[in-house]
Order: structure tokens, then C-alpha cells, then sequence
């Protein structure tokens, strides 16, 4: 229980700066913009949960514990054979589809697969650089796999991006 107050702190501030900051701006935009974005803000919300978070009760403590540097060697857990290591880079992968599917449905309908992939490297990296603050681990093989993920999720972008667009102006006209 106590534990579960951590992550509920997070969520409330998350709550709080999407409905008093992003909400009030993205509303103004159309329906369309407002759904996008936000589908964006949760995905990120849900990244910072399984990659950060807790954050704020944490904060105090980040300098308690020894900065552990970043692990450079690329996939050294197969051949170390460390922990379900497939497991591992699928679920890296797939939690970076969303960003390359989302990220050029936030932007306009010019964005490329260097930009996405682009931001989508940014994304990991920060992730990565702040993640031994908060005592966990950092890993070059998450950063490699999550700029695969949404290189892949760009994929996805592109082949239903009809689709998606035709779903935002119907959203626009009604």
C-alpha cells in the first residue's frame, strides 16, 4: 500500500499538469488535435511509470546511492546469459511502437522516419541517463531497442496513417 502512494503522487501531478497546462491549450486546437495529444501525454505518462516513476517522493534521496554509468556493451546479456533477455528487448520494442506510431500524428503529415526516430533516440536516452538516479539500471541494448521500436512503430504510422488521418477529420467535422 504504501508503495502503491508513491505511484499515486506521480499520477495525481501528471493529472494535475495534463487538466490545469495541456488540456486548456490542446482543446483550443480541435477535437482532433486535443485526442492526439492526449493519447501522447498518456503514453508518456505510461513510459515514465514502468521506466522512472516513483519520482517525486524520490527526489530527496537521488544523490543517497552511487550513480551507476550506463552499461555500453550492446546485448552483453545473451552473452552473459542475464535474464530473459528476449523478453526484454520485445518489451523494449513494443513500448516504443506507440511513440513512432504517435509522434507524427503530433507533429503534421510531413514528419519523417529520421525525425521520429530521431526524438524517439532523445526520448530513450533521457530515459536512460535519468533512470541510475532512481536507482535502476541503465543499458545501451534499451536504447538501441527502443529507437528500433519506433523506427517500427513509424512503420505502422505509415501504413495506416490513411487511415488514422481519415479518423481525425471526421473527428474535426463533427
Amino acid at each position: 500500500m504504501k508503495y502503491l502512494i508513491k505511484y499515486f503522487i506521480d499520477f495525481t501531478g501528471l493529472v494535475f499538469l495534463y487538466a490545469l497546462v495541456f488540456f486548456r491549450k490542446w482543446r483550443t486546437q480541435g477535437r482532433d488535435r486535443l485526442l492526439v495529444n492526449t493519447l501522447m501525454y498518456a503514453y508518456l505518462s505510461l513510459v515514465l511509470c514502468f521506466t522512472m516513476m516513483p519520482v517525486v517522493v524520490s527526489i530527496p534521496f537521488i544523490l543517497d546511492h552511487p550513480y551507476k554509468p550506463m552499461n555500453l556493451v550492446p546485448f552483453i546479456d545473451v552473452s552473459l546469459g542475464r535474464g530473459d533477455f528476449f523478453r526484454q528487448v520485445l518489451l523494449n520494442v513494443i513500448m516504443t511502437l506507440p511513440f513512432g506510431f504517435l509522434f507524427p500524428l503530433t507533429r503534421d503529415k510531413r514528419t519523417k522516419l529520421g525525425v521520429t526516430v530521431f526524438f524517439c533516440f532523445l526520448m530513450s536516452l533521457g530515459i536512460e541517463l535519468l533512470q541510475p538516479f532512481f536507482d535502476r539500471s541503465s543499458d545501451i541494448t534499451d536504447l538501441i531497442t527502443n529507437v528500433i521500436g519506433g523506427a517500427l512503430g513509424y512503420g505502422l504510422y505509415t501504413v495506416f496513417k490513411p487511415v488514422a488521418f481519415w479518423l481525425l477529420e471526421r473527428l474535426k467535422t463533427r
